[in-house]
């Protein structure tokens, strides 16, 4: 068993550095209670009223959404990187998704540092400007209190693509996700899905990976690569 989070002196990969790699190929030492491990964390003391949403099974984590939950569950580790490559193995229900959000917890120009993310569901994926479109704070506010203009709701819509996919439900899938300037390029089984390109994606100081569930999912093999 290796589950390792690696300086940028270790791991060298062929197109970047290795800086997470995690198999999850563990157990908790208190089943009934959420020990992730590995320098992961999750948001369901504050959420979550402390509820277990995280486990781990048979060398993968499971995640789902507890019934007391406020919010969706992000799982997230810290990292720093610009440009990279974000793989992992993952399964999910006919109405489940998963989310590849990427943070800087310093920019305080965006609600809880959302940057970008890749959306992934069974029928469609969607990659989306968090940092310019519906997370930055001025529109954000606007949204919430019901003043959002048709013209910024424009914009905004034009901060994320939709991308038509069919994916078996119940079976594991290979993910990866590379971003290498204001562009990310979607990939599932070695099938390049889609791209989009969009100033926000650019953000120079990627910190946290979220790993965000609406309902359940399941994932493992995580590895993320600093491009060089």
């Amino acid at each position: 068993m290796t589950f390792v989070v690696q300086s940028p002196s270790l791991g060298d990969d062929a197109s970047g550095v290795v800086i997470l790699e995690d198999d999850f190929n563990r157990e908790e030492k208190d089943p009934s209670k959420e020990q992730v491990g590995n320098d992961w964390g999750t948001n369901s003391r504050s959420r979550a009223k402390g509820v277990k949403q995280v486990d781990l099974v048979d060398g993968a984590m499971h995640i789902t959404r507890a019934d007391v939950a406020d919010h969706g569950v992000s799982v997230t580790h810290e990292v720093a990187f610009q440009d990279a490559t974000i793989q992992l193995r993952f399964k999910l229900r006919a109405k489940d998704d998963l989310g590849i959000n990427i943070a800087d917890m310093k920019e305080k120009s965006v609600h809880a540092g959302h940057i970008c993310m890749a959306r992934i569901r069974t029928n469609r994926v969607e990659i989306v400007d968090l940092k310019t479109g519906r997370m930055n704070l001025k529109s954000r506010e606007q949204r919430l209190a019901g003043k959002l203009s048709a013209k910024v709701k424009k914009e905004i819509d034009k901060k994320s693509k939709f991308f038509k996919v069919d994916l078996a439900v119940d079976q594991w899938h290979q993910l990866e996700v590379k971003i290498v300037g204001k562009t990310m390029t979607v990939s599932l089984d070695d099938k390049k899905i889609g791209e989009f390109q969009s100033e926000g994606i650019a953000h120079l100081t990627k910190s946290r990976l979220r790993l965000a569930v609406g309902k359940s999912a399941w994932v493992d093999d995580v590895k993320v690569v600093r491009l060089q």
